[in-house]
C-alpha cells in the first residue's frame, strides 16, 4: 500500500505540467555545455606541456648529513610559523651517514648544465647528485646560496648539451589561471600536479630570514620532494618555484607556495656573478596597520607600512625617515600592506637613490633614499625584567630604566612595564616591554608618562610605541568613551 501510494503520488507530479519543465531543464543543462563530453572538452589537456618539459626537470639527492635534524624531518625552524613547512628531507627523517637521501626537485635553466632548485633542499650537503629522466647522473657543483629567497644555484658537467626549460613571466600570472607542477614528491620521480593560481604576492614573514618573497599561492598538490620543482603556465614556461606548504599535518591540505620566477631569476643572476646576492636595505622596522592604529594615526584606512624604529646610521635614518612615519609608496608602487616594503626593497639597487612616500603627522612627504645593503645578520639584544613602582589609570605599572639596563638595549629614555591590566592590557601590553613613544611623544621617564596619560581623553585611540625584545611594534590604546 506505501509503494503504490508512493507510485502513485509520483506519477501524478510529473505527468501533465511537470513534463515541460523536465524538458526545459533537460535543455538548459546540455545548452549551457555542462554534459560530461562538453566539460571534459573545457578541462585544459597537459599532456604536450608535460611530453615537452620532463625532461629538463631533475630529482636532486645528497650524500652526507645535513646540521640540522629538525630539517630534515619538516619541522618548523621558528615558533611563530608552526605551520609553514617546508619540505626537508625524505619522508621517514632518518639516514645513515653516507646512505643518498632523495631529497627534491629542481630543474635546467640553459643547455650548459645550470641547475636551480631551493635552498633548504641542498642546504649542509657534503655531495649533491643531479639525476635526469634517462637516469643519467651528475656530481653537481654548488654555484650559490641565497637562504633569504630559499634559492641554490647549481652546474653539472655534461658532454653533450642538455634540455632545458622556458623562462616565463610571474607578473602576467592572474588568479584563477591553470598551473602545473613536476617533481619527485616521496621520491617518486616526474609525478605531475595541476591546479590554479590562488593568489599573488602572499607574504611569509619570517622573523629569522625577513620577508623578501612575494609567493604565488597556488591549490596544486605539493608535497615533500616537489621542493625546487618547476610550476608551469600553460604555455610550458615556467612561472615559480614550488617551496612551502601551508599545513597542521606535514601533508599537502591545498594551500601551496611557489617563488615568483622573475625574482628567481634575479637572483640566479647575481649567485652565477657573484656568488651571492646583494639585497636593498633601508634600516627600519616596520609594522601592519591595525584599523584602530590607523584611526589613531588619522587615516581613515589602514594602509602602508608603519616605521616602529629607525636604526641609528641606515640608510633611512640618513634620508630623513622618522618613527611613527606611515610608508605609503616606494618608487612609484603603492603599499598596501607592510609586507610589500621588503620585497621592493630587497630588489632595489644598492647604492642608487629610492623614492620614498611617507604620511606624518597627517601630510604625506616624498624622501629620497640612497639604498644600502642589507647586513648579513642584525645582532639582536636582550631584555630583564625588573620589578616597577608606579601606575597610571590606563592600567601600566612601570619604572625608569636602570643604568644597566639602558646599556643592554641601548637606549637613553623609556619606561620599562611590570604590570598591565585594564586598557593596556586589551591593548595587548606586557610586562617587559619598554615604553619608548606615546601619544607621537617620546617618553623619557615615567614623569613623561604620567604627563602624557594626563592629557588623555575619553574615546582616544592612543599608538603606544614599545620595544618587545628585540622588536619595536606599535600597539592601540583604546580609552572608553566613557571611563
Amino acid at each position: 500500500m506505501v509503494k503504490m501510494a508512493s507510485g502513485s503520488v509520483s506519477s501524478h507530479l510529473f505527468s501533465h505540467s511537470t513534463r515541460p519543465v523536465l524538458w526545459l531543464c533537460l535543455l538548459l543543462f546540455i545548452g549551457l555545455g555542462w554534459g560530461p563530453e562538453t566539460q571534459a572538452r573545457g578541462l585544459p589537456d597537459f599532456t604536450k606541456l608535460v611530453e615537452e618539459n620532463e625532461a629538463a626537470v631533475v630529482n636532486i639527492s645528497t650524500v652526507g648529513e645535513k646540521p640540522d635534524p629538525r630539517q630534515r624531518q619538516g619541522q618548523p625552524r621558528d615558533d611563530q610559523l608552526e605551520e609553514f613547512f617546508r619540505f626537508f628531507g625524505p619522508p621517514n627523517g632518518r639516514s645513515a651517514p653516507r646512505q643518498r637521501r632523495s631529497l627534491g626537485s629542481g630543474f635546467i635553466v640553459d643547455e650548459t648544465g645550470y641547475v636551480i632548485t631551493n635552498n633548504h633542499v641542498v642546504e649542509g650537503a657534503a655531495e649533491i647528485v643531479v639525476r635526469l629522466s634517462d637516469r643519467s647522473e651528475y656530481i653537481a657543483e654548488l654555484i650559490g646560496t641565497d637562504p633569504r629567497s630559499d634559492l641554490a644555484l647549481l652546474k653539472v658537467a655534461a658532454e653533450d648539451d642538455l634540455p632545458y626549460l622556458k623562462i616565463g613571466d610571474s607578473e602576467d600570472l592572474k588568479v584563477g589561471e591553470w598551473v602545473l607542477a613536476i617533481g619527485s614528491p616521496f621520491g617518486f620521480d616526474y609525478s605531475v600536479t595541476a591546479g590554479i593560481v590562488s593568489a599573488k604576492g602572499r607574504s611569509l614573514a619570517n622573523p629569522q630570514l625577513g620577508n623578501y618573497v612575494p609567493f604565488i599561492q597556488t591549490d596544486v598538490a605539493i608535497n615533500p620532494g616537489n621542493s625546487g620543482g618547476p610550476l608551469f603556465n600553460l604555455k610550458g614556461e615556467v612561472v615559480g618555484i614550488n617551496s612551502q606548504i601551508y599545513s597542521n599535518s606535514g601533508g599537502f591540505m591545498g594551500v601551496s607556495f611557489a617563488i615568483p620566477i622573475d625574482m628567481v631569476m634575479e637572483v640566479v643572476a647575481q649567485l652565477k656573478d657573484n656568488g651571492r646576492v646583494l639585497r636593498g636595505w633601508l634600516g627600519v622596522e616596520i609594522m601592519e596597520l591595525t584599523r584602530d592604529l590607523a584611526l589613531g594615526f588619522g587615516l581613515d584606512r589602514p594602509r602602508g607600512a608603519l616605521v616602529s624604529r629607525v636604526m641609528p646610521d641606515s640608510p633611512a635614518a640618513k634620508g630623513g625617515i622618522k618613527e611613527e612615519d606611515i610608508i605609503v609608496e616606494f618608487n612609484g608602487k603603492p603599499i598596501d600592506r607592510s609586507g610589500e616594503l621588503p620585497q621592493y626593497v630587497g630588489r632595489a639597487r644598492v647604492g642608487e637613490d629610492s623614492e620614498l612616500t611617507v604620511i606624518r603627522e597627517g601630510r604625506e612627504q616624498t624622501l629620497s633614499i640612497n639604498i644600502g645593503e642589507l647586513p648579513g645578520s642584525l645582532t639582536a639584544r636582550t631584555q630583564v625584567e625588573q620589578p616597577g613602582s608606579e601606575k597610571n589609570r590606563l592600567g601600566i605599572l612601570a619604572r625608569n630604566l636602570s643604568a644597566e639596563l639602558q646599556e643592554r638595549l641601548s637606549l637613553s629614555s623609556g619606561v620599562e612595564v611590570t604590570e598591565v591590566d585594564g586598557i593596556a592590557a586589551q591593548a595587548g601590553l606586557r610586562p617587559g616591554d619598554v615604553i619608548l613613544r606615546m601619544r607621537n611623544r617620546a617618553v623619557a621617564n615615567t614623569d613623561t608618562l604620567a604627563a602624557i596619560v594626563a592629557e588623555v581623553n575619553a574615546g582616544d585611540i592612543i599608538p603606544v610605541l614599545v620595544l618587545r625584545q628585540d622588536r619595536r611594534i606599535f600597539l592601540p590604546l583604546k580609552v572608553p568613551a566613557e571611563e
